[in-house]
């Protein structure tokens, strides 16, 4: 049976090649969630008054790749200390998220919360909210598989970013 795990990481492009290679995940979308307008055009996010989120949609089966597997890459991905973005990305819609479907999702999300809190990895606490999933919308295909369509222009939007040096620091 399929299931979907929906995260917000920052800017969405960033978000999709971590998971996109396992064996078990089925497709990766990239996408706006958790805000009050209908169907949002990516102009419309980026002004960051819709209340959504820039978020990939990912469709898993758990029998091959957990949950859990799926939140240990989510939190390396990302800052999960910064409230004002995600890296060179600022504001409300590059903010941090686990959009949960199912009870079972809540309990492991907020369990992985806590642990990485009591970890002491990080000096400041951890902001990243944990939300009942809402209306997933699709963003605009040139957004879709970025890194495969545009490889040149996500290396540099990447490299600038500032994301892979956190990653490495935080947590190789």
């Amino acid at each position: 049976m399929i299931e979907k795990a929906t995260f917000a990481g920052g800017c969405f492009w960033c978000m999709v090649k971590p998971f996109d290679t396992w064996d078990g995940i089925h497709k990766v979308t990239s996408g706006y969630m958790g805000g009050h307008l209908d169907n949002p055009t990516y102009e419309d996010v980026k002004k960051g008054d819709t209340g959504h989120l820039e978020v990939v949609e990912i469709q898993f089966d758990p029998s091959i790749f957990s949950y859990n597997q799926l939140l240990e890459i989510f939190w390396q991905q990302i800052d999960p200390t910064d409230d004002g973005g995600q890296f060179q990305d600022r504001g409300e819609s590059y903010r941090t998220a686990i959009f949960i479907h199912s009870d079972e999702q809540r309990q492991l999300a907020e369990k992985s919360k806590i642990q990485l809190g009591a970890s002491g990895k990080f000096s400041k606490p951890i902001v990243t909210e944990i939300r009942e999933a809402k209306t997933f919308y699709e963003a605009e295909e040139y957004h879709q598989d970025f890194y495969k369509k545009s490889p040149n222009h996500y290396k540099e939007d990447r490299a600038q970013s500032g994301r892979d040096e956190f990653i490495e620091k935080n947590w190789k």
